[in-house]
């Protein structure tokens, strides 16, 4: 994919692509019919992996029939049955049987965050990597310390790096956890499980002897009632499993699973636009102590040779700006979900998610290459430091009287990024 108006669009890659998203639904209804097959709700032959039946050229046709029914499940469906049809009839007859355009679509959109997430932790990772270098390299690095724009106290520029890589890792701590539980979305036309337990039902009344519990003898009706919701639930774990999803009761109407991965990924953006707003800050001419050193085309300007511009953190704090407003929406479409399927609410994540993933995928391989690009110049950190004195001293001044100029006032930042160094070595050896 491309976006003319999102620049570096194109580094998510096939990320929520329309086709990934076909894909998506194809694979959540190939493990529907495999585990109606497996668990003999269905014949046998009526499972099915689907394969070959859709391709990329059918994607516009789908999307033009998607407004006639308000989503895409029942035109990928009217597209897919009668060439399954050709192909297995058994299959065609089973395919979508006991779902509802939700729990297609829904699961089919947590299989992409999925990928998403995936791209993301790399990222994160490659960071992690980058920023323990920094930090390391950089401990004993005297630079001034800013306060609401102001000089402070004096720091280390290892200390700020270490700033930098703890709020990585809490991002990656958010997201891994968050991904983790990223559940199977599958409840029927209501999220009651009805027509799954049905469907389970009366395979059960195949079987007399599976279907009753010796401890409900005396109640039969209710031993029947019993088998065939459990006998429902084993069909969406076993869906889940094949699609290597948690399991989790119908949430169509509870939202927080989307909300919860839509924060980490605004968590994300966060920490990247941090540090993006610290390189801009730094390497302003005049302060010169961080440069995000231009590689070949990047950078320059249509008017103005001159000029060497940081367009990577630009775009990194662009995405950082956008992002919350993003996972807003998914948070009013969460509080203005109603009944058993909103109308609109539920609507209007899908495309959210895809803007909201793509981008921040984009930011993340943004900020891999700033990171890797970065120079610190030490010496106009050190001139800088040297020209605020003495007043950047002021507070070691009043707090220890008898220090001797220009001794070092550093607390404890090497415990700091020591702490910081051992938290980074545990994701990244």
């Amino acid at each position: 994919m491309t976006d003319l108006l999102w620049p570096g669009d194109e580094r998510a890659a096939d990320i929520f692509a329309d086709a990934a998203v076909l894909a998506a639904m194809i694979q959540v209804e190939a493990a529907w019919l495999g585990a109606l097959a497996d668990a003999g709700v269905a014949p046998p032959p009526a499972a099915d992996d689907l394969h070959g039946l859709l391709d990329d050229a059918d994607i516009p046709q789908i999307a033009a029939a998607a407004e006639s029914g308000g989503n895409p499940v029942i035109p990928l469906l009217n597209r897919l049955r009668p060439r399954l049809a050709a192909r297995n009839a058994a299959a065609a007859t089973w395919l979508h049987k006991g779902l509802t355009s939700q729990d297609t679509l829904d699961t089919a959109l947590v299989l992409c965050l999925r990928t998403a997430t995936a791209v993301m932790h790399e990222q994160l990772l490659s960071q992690v990597y980058c920023l323990s270098a920094l930090a390391h390299r950089h401990r004993s690095t005297p630079m001034p310390g800013r306060t609401l724009t102001q000089h402070a106290v004096p720091i280390t520029a290892g200390l700020k790096f270490a700033t930098w890589l703890t709020q990585i890792l809490d991002a990656r701590d958010h997201l891994s956890a968050v991904t983790a539980a990223l559940p199977i979305q599958l409840g029927g036309a209501a999220g009651s499980l009805a027509a799954i337990t049905a469907l389970a039902d009366a395979a059960e009344r195949t079987d007399a002897a599976e279907r009753t519990d010796p401890a409900m003898a005396e109640h039969p009706q209710r031993a029947a009632r019993a088998g065939a919701a459990d006998g429902a639930r084993r069909l969406v774990a076993a869906t889940a499993a094949a699609l290597g999803l948690p399991v989790r009761d119908p949430w169509h109407t509870n939202r927080i699973p989307i909300t919860r991965i839509g924060d980490a990924l605004v968590t994300c953006t966060d920490a990247w636009g941090r540090i993006a707003n610290d390189v801009l800050t730094g390497s302003r001419p005049e302060i010169g102590e961080l440069v995000e050193e231009p590689a070949e085309g990047h950078g320059g300007s249509s008017a103005m040779p001159n000029k060497r511009n940081p367009v990577l953190a630009v775009l990194v704090r662009r995405a950082a700006l956008a992002a919350p407003g993003l996972a807003a929406t998914l948070h009013v479409a969460a509080a203005s979900t109603v009944d058993e399927r909103a109308d609109g609410a539920w609507h209007v994540e899908w495309a959210t998610l895809r803007a909201l993933a793509r981008r921040t995928a984009a930011a993340g391989s943004q900020m891999s290459e700033l990171l890797r690009r970065l120079t610190v110049d030490t010496e106009r950190m050190a001139a800088t430091l040297a020209a605020a004195r003495p007043g950047i001293d002021a507070e070691q001044r009043s707090i220890a009287p008898d220090a001797a100029p220009g001794e070092p006032y550093s607390g404890a930042a090497n415990e700091i990024i020591d702490a910081a160094l051992d938290r980074a070595r545990e994701v990244a050896p």
